[in-house]
């Protein structure tokens, strides 16, 4: 989905200017004002849900403990135990929205805890009992609360997908079946000891309305327990027809159309960002600015809208482009923040959107016609590069739209046996893709041996007369220093191919480590230094700072742009994510049947040996 705030990809007109100029400022951020009212509301909501649930199978057990004083007297009937754990389970699943300001979060809570005030209600004047600490009114008290505060749930909901909807339906069976085998765990008066795969037999089935071999003593025991799985069985399904039946919002990504007017906008103004093209991947969207002479690339993930980079084009359009991408963060609650970007795309961000900047690392640049192989800080490269000459390495630069589609899918296929991971690394310097349609000025660099490829680099256009690094990849097998005698043949090639500027690898926080073990360093610089090779063990950052250090390069210092100290671990693990360094286990269906139904397990190739996590591109 791509949100285009301007015109078509046309030169914008002259008046257009004048209206951007007329258009009102940009209310405050309302995600900053009374935070604590989202943050108390979904926590009170969740420890509500959770002891509903509770509530039902235990009564008593949440008061014993001060979840909620809600402690009903005497035994609730089956339809109030019934709409306990369904209101339950739905106040727990929406108190993360609630807490994130989504509206219709904030008014399905208010349809919960409606229908559990009217329930209860019913059930006390069943009872003649009045009790104010039963979860009626507790559920009443909340409602009233967030009646008043309804002011503060504004956002919209996220764009969703028929993925995210499998994924509830998933999640809602297995907290049924968990709430039914905690039911059956600590009830009393079964007639025998039954056996684990007998209880989740008994529950799924219960699930679907028929009896299965666990047996109460008591026949009422049965019909609630029967009564109470039932429901949530049918909870479950109409549910889930919901998701699946509601229109569709298919995820975010980049559209031929907008890939279009990026390009326009990189011809023009490509040489201000080395990161600038990467704003192509695949798998960003696009904002734009509302004379469409500038925009902004990014990608959710977290609840965290996360942009990379400069905005793309004219830099005095980048106020527009900006005030558009808080505007689409505070419509949705989302947090805005960028990685990556420069020191005069931090100054813009900071001084529009009232963010805070931290600098992140430095960007290795080597400027071609300053670049030497003689000197003592040279003497370590030198020698590597002689070495792998010797051996007969043959390095060759061309031009995508000089190698035919079948050598360049020949290239990949063979690059891929390399990898350790199938996990495509990268966000804010990588493309994810070689030959794609429109990267025909992409530079590709082999590295063959008796004509067998043993290395690739893939470079992206940087303004007409630059190159960014995007892929590095070897094999395993090749002869060590490979990557460095890469590097200088394509600064050797360069005049080839017009090129005047290399940007290298990104060396995250390379200033703590150069500082930090210099003579004299304070202890809390030493101190963070140590956590930064600690934290190397798993992620390239010393190995990667020191393989661009050896070439001598000018440091351009990258920052990163957030609201404040409160988003950063959330700003953190979504920006780990977006670079897949952190990777959220999954389960392949077709490896776990392979292993359950027959006990094979395929070999892992030699080859595709684990590298250290971190990135595709593998330093010497």
């Amino acid at each position: 989905m791509t949100h285009t705030n301007g015109p078509e990809p046309a030169e914008p007109r002259s008046g257009e200017d004048k209206r951007a100029a007329k258009l009102p400022l940009r209310a405050a951020d309302r995600r900053q004002q009374h935070r604590w009212v989202p943050a108390v509301a979904g926590l009170l909501a969740f420890l509500l849900g959770l002891a509903d649930i509770i509530e039902v199978f235990l009564p008593g057990l949440a008061a014993k403990y001060q979840l909620h004083r809600i402690a009903a007297t005497g035994t609730l009937s089956n339809l109030t135990r019934v709409s306990d754990a369904i209101i339950g389970l739905l106040l727990l699943m929406l108190s993360q929205g609630l807490r994130r300001r989504k509206r219709r979060a904030w008014e399905g809570v208010m349809l919960l805890l409606a229908a559990s005030f009217l329930i209860h209600l019913i059930a006390a004047l069943h009872r003649h009992s009045f009790d104010l600490h039963t979860p009626g009114f507790v559920a009443a008290g909340l409602l009233i609360v967030l009646a008043f505060g309804r002011h503060e749930f504004y956002a919209i909901s996220d764009p969703r997908s028929r993925w995210r909807a499998l994924f509830t339906l998933c999640a809602l069976i297995v907290a049924d079946i968990v709430i039914g085998l905690v039911y059956l765990f600590v009830a009393r008066g079964l007639r025998t000891s039954y056996s684990l795969a007998q209880m989740i037999h008994s529950v799924v089935v219960s699930l679907a309305g028929f009896s299965g071999p666990v047996r109460f003593m008591s026949e009422t025991r049965n019909d609630l327990f029967s009564f109470v799985c039932g429901g949530l069985g049918i909870f479950t399904l109409a549910f889930a027809a919901y998701l699946f039946l509601r229109p569709n919002k298919p995820a975010s990504r980049l559209t031929g159309s907008d890939a279009g007017r990026i390009r326009c906008l990189l011809d023009k103004h490509g040489e201000q960002d080395s990161l600038g093209y990467f704003a192509l991947r695949n798998d960003k969207s696009v904002i734009w600015s509302p004379t469409g002479k500038s925009c902004v690339g990014y990608r959710v993930l977290q609840g965290v809208m996360l942009a990379s980079g400069d905005p793309i084009g004219d830099p005095e359009a980048w106020p527009g482009a900006i005030h558009a991408f808080l505007d689409e963060a505070a419509r949705y609650a989302w947090v805005p923040a960028v990685v990556g970007c420069g020191e005069l795309g931090a100054e813009v961000w900071c001084r529009e959107g009232g963010l805070t900047a931290l600098e992140l690392g430095d960007e290795a640049v080597v400027e071609v016609a300053n670049f030497t192989l003689q000197g003592g800080a040279m003497k370590n490269v030198r020698q590597m590069v002689n070495r792998v000459q010797k051996k007969g390495y043959v390095a060759e630069m061309r031009r995508t739209a000089d190698v035919p589609a079948e050598e360049i899918a020949d290239l990949v296929r063979q690059a891929d046996t390399w990898r350790g991971s199938p996990t495509e690394r990268g966000f804010s310097m990588a493309l994810g893709r070689i030959g794609g349609p429109g990267d025909e000025l992409c530079v590709i660099a082999t590295a063959k041996l008796d004509g067998k490829l043993h290395a690739l680099l893939h470079f992206v256009p940087w303004g007409e007369d630059g190159l960014s690094l995007d892929l590095m990849r070897r094999d395993r097998s090749a002869a060590p220093g490979l990557n460095d005698f890469m590097i200088v043949e394509a600064i050797k090639n360069a005049g080839a191919l017009n090129v005047k500027r290399f940007s290298l690898n990104f060396a995250v926080f390379r200033a703590a480590l150069e500082r930090g073990e210099r003579i004299g360093a304070g202890p809390v610089l030493r101190a963070w230094r140590r956590v930064l090779l600690f934290l190397s063990r798993w992620f390239q950052i010393e190995s990667l700072y020191k393989f661009n250090a050896k070439f001598s390069p000018e440091w351009v210092p990258r920052f990163m742009v957030f609201p404040g100290p409160s988003d950063a671990l959330r700003i953190g693990i979504a920006s780990l994510e977006a670079e897949a360094l952190l990777v959220w286990p999954t389960v392949e269906l077709r490896r776990l049947v392979r292993k359950v139904v027959f006990g094979l397990r395929r070999p892992v190739p030699a080859a595709e040996a684990q590298r250290p996590v971190g990135s595709d591109s593998t330093v010497d």
